[in-house]
Formats: C-alpha cells, structure tokens, sequence
C-alpha cells in the first residue's frame, strides 16, 4: 500500500520505518530539508533502540524514502498520516496549528480519493475540524467530486521501546464510521493482526479520547504512588514494601507504580495539561487531573529539597554528580526531565554540576551550552571526582550495581540522592554511605 507520513518526528519516523518494513510503500515528508538529508544519510536524528538500521534497510530497499516535496507526498499515499507536532499552546492546551497545515496542504494537492489519518495526539474534535478545512478547500477548488475520509488512529509508542511497540501492538485503535476507510485501515494494519484481533474500532472523538484518557491514567497511578511515597515517608513506612504489597492485587499490577523524581517526557506532562484544558474550555472541573499536575510538579522539587535539608541550606560552591539527565532510560529526551528541574534549582542556589548520561549529553549541551557549573563527562564514574553528592535521577541499567568503593573513593563525602529507590538502604548502611531515597 502507498503510505505518505507528514512529520519526521518521533512518531513520524518509527511509524514510517516500521510500515516499510512489513513492505508498504512509504514516502515521509517534513519542512526541515536538513532533517530529510541526513536521514537519506542514514543518520538518525534521535536515540531510539532498533530504529536506526530500520531505516537504513528500508531507505535502501527503496520502501522508506525521505522528501521535503508536500506535493509528491500528497499524490504518492492513499493513506495520508498526520504526525507532527501538537506542542502546547499559551494556556497549556494543544496547538493544532501544524496539524491544520497539513490537511490544508493535502487538500490544495489531492487528485483522488485519500484517507487521511490523524496520527498526531490531537484533542476531541480535531477530526472535526480537519474534515471541515479539508471541505472548505476543495470547495474552493471546484472539487466537491473528491471524496475523502478522516481517521483517528492514535499511537501508543513507549520511547525506548517504540518499534517494539509499533511491530507489536497490544491494540490498534481505528476512530471512523466509514466503512472505506475502515476496510483501508484494516489493510494496512493487518501484518501486525495476525496473532489475535487487536483492532479496535470506534467512532473518531472516542478514539481520540481515548489516547489521551491512557496516558492520563498513567501519568494517574505515577503521581498516585508519589504522594504515597512522601506519606510512607511521613509514617515510617517504606514505600516499596507498599509497593509490593499492592502490586500484587491483579486489579492494580506492577506497572506505573514505581516512586520517584517525577514523571516527564513529551507526552505525559503535556496530555495531562491539554486534557484540563478541554475541560476548561466545556466548563468541566477535572479535579483529578490538576491533582495529577499539581502532584507531579512538586514531586520534582524532591530530590532538590532533600539535597538542601541535608547541607543545611548551603549549597554554594557545593558540587553535585548527577547520574542520568533524560527523563527515562533507554532515550535521549529531556523534555520535561526532572533532571533539568533538578539542575536549575542547584544553579540558582549557587551549586554546580557534574553529570553524566549514556545518551542525553548532546541534548544536554543543546540545551544549556557551555557554562561554568556545568560539566559533562564520559563515564559515570568520572562525574564522581571531587562532587560533594552523588544523585540519581534516571533509572539507567549501568547506575543500578555500581562500585560503591569507587563512589565513596570519589566523592567528598559519602552521600547518596536516589530518585529511583535503585538499592538497598541496608547494604548503603553497611557500607557506611548516606543514603536517601525516596518513600523510605
């Protein structure tokens, strides 16, 4: 089947690479011609597990291919996904301003029927407006002979692990009451139905809530086991004993439940605050979900002010390792991070940092540029020298068994911030190291 993809992005991409690789015909499109050439290259513009030689057989096997040209983009793909970028406008709700640029663009370029598919995460209603730009331009072309359909077909891809997910979903929501379109989707979809029915289909605004209900319910279960980590931490309790405790209960599981710095990324934070939003705008109070928001800010202040109770509120000249920048392992994205809340605070009451990350330290360097409290080091262990603590922020695989002689050889004195609750405070203790977690 001929797919075109307008978005390069995150989304974009993985969904582009992973279509060509079950053999349909892809063309991605994106306005950065610096972007569609180093992909041409082969070079990936972010970290993702798998992607990267994804890409590069497919562009080569000429079913993955990379242009800045709407118009051949448009006439290539029967089906025309929509995934760029839904950023938050200036009151948190989601800007469709890139979305509706697309479908005006497919709409002035199509010659026959297309079924377009909004792949972006996108509010209640975008479908809506989509099909009405769409109309409108036609009209204005003298083209009311074209038909066309528009599809919710939200993804839910982890980064650092979103071509897994995407070779291997555990549902395929498909938003539509046509019965073409329908047929289409099936099509396309259907390498990745063989084992069990994973498609799911409803009408385009449940679809659409339907994604942003998922990510509100996790991002739900992370805040909810954060309050009851500061609470253990009030009562003497430890948090992951709680933790066990309830995960056993199959009604709620193990997932999502793990204390910590706070959630970040792009999509947790910013769905949770579009989705208040449109509650704002039908006059619906979504209490919960402000406590959500409310919950996760403060959480990402913990570690910061553990950090300043246990150096009595003096922290100039004080120097801090940090282990882990992104706000998850196995990705180099920092939208969000806790890391960078973290960071920020220690600037501004005088401390600096050294910081180490198997994978965010160009976007590190990216976003902050050269200063002089911040250094950035090759390995793990040369992050330690002369730091005055040691904090854990991101739960990468290499910071879970570290040496702790060597930690202690390096640092200052013998402490340790960990914002994933990675070790034992027994062991910590015997090995005569501070040791604070979280919940605990």
């Amino acid at each position: 089947m001929r797919v075109t993809v307008f978005g390069i992005g995150y989304v974009g991409l993985v969904q582009g690479a992973v279509l060509a690789e079950v053999g349909h015909d892809v063309v991605c499109v994106d306005v950065d011609p610096g972007k569609v050439e180093r992909l041409k290259q082969g070079q990936i513009p972010i970290y993702e597990p798998g992607l990267e030689n994804l890409v590069r057989d497919n562009h080569a096997a000429g079913r993955l291919n990379f242009t800045t040209d709407a118009v051949t983009g448009v006439r290539h793909g029967e089906v025309q996904f929509i995934a760029v970028g839904t950023p938050p406008d200036e009151d948190g709700s989601a800007d469709l301003q890139y979305v509706l640029a697309v479908a005006e663009t497919v709409a002035e370029h199509m010659d026959s029927h297309k079924t377009i598919v909004d792949k972006s995460t996108v509010p209640v209603g975008t479908a809506d407006k989509v099909s009405a730009r769409i109309a409108e331009i036609l009209a204005n072309r003298d083209r009311d002979d074209l038909a066309f359909d528009v599809v919710s077909n939200p993804e839910f891809l982890k980064e650092g692990s979103a071509v897994a997910d995407c070779m291997k979903p555990d549902r395929i929501i498909i938003g539509t009451t046509s019965a073409r379109a329908e047929e289409l989707m099936r099509e396309l979809y259907a390498p990745f139905n063989r084992n069990h029915e994973k498609i799911i289909v409803m009408d385009v605004r449940s679809a659409e809530l339907t994604k942003y209900a998922a990510n509100c319910m996790l991002a739900t279960k992370i805040s909810f086991m954060n309050e009851m980590a500061s609470l253990a931490e009030q009562l003497g309790a430890d948090i992951e004993m709680v933790r066990q405790g309830i995960g056993s209960d199959p009604r709620i599981g193990y997932h999502f439940i793990y204390p910590g710095a706070g959630y970040g990324g792009s999509c947790f934070p910013k769905d949770v605050q579009a989705l208040i939003r449109t509650a704002d705008h039908i006059d619906f109070d979504a209490k919960v979900l402000k406590a959500v928001e409310s919950r996760n800010d403060e959480q990402k202040t913990s570690l910061f002010k553990k950090i300043y109770k246990h150096f009595n509120g003096q922290l100039a000249g004080k120097t801090i390792a940090l282990w882990g920048l992104s706000f998850k392992p196995n990705t180099d994205d920092m939208r969000e991070a806790p890391s960078r809340v973290l960071m920020e605070a220690l600037w501004q009451a005088g401390a600096s940092v050294q910081a180490y990350d198997p994978e965010a330290m160009e976007e590190a360097q990216r976003i902050y540029g050269s200063r002089d409290d911040l250094a950035l080091y090759g390995t793990k262990e040369a992050a330690l020298r002369g730091a005055d603590a040691l904090v854990i922020v991101t739960e990468w695989p290499s910071f879970k068994a570290p040496d702790f002689d060597v930690i202690k050889e390096q640092l200052q004195q013998p402490v340790i911030f960990d914002g994933r609750n990675l070790f034992e405070p027994k062991r910590l203790r015997q090995k005569e190291i501070k040791y604070y977690s979280i919940g605990r």
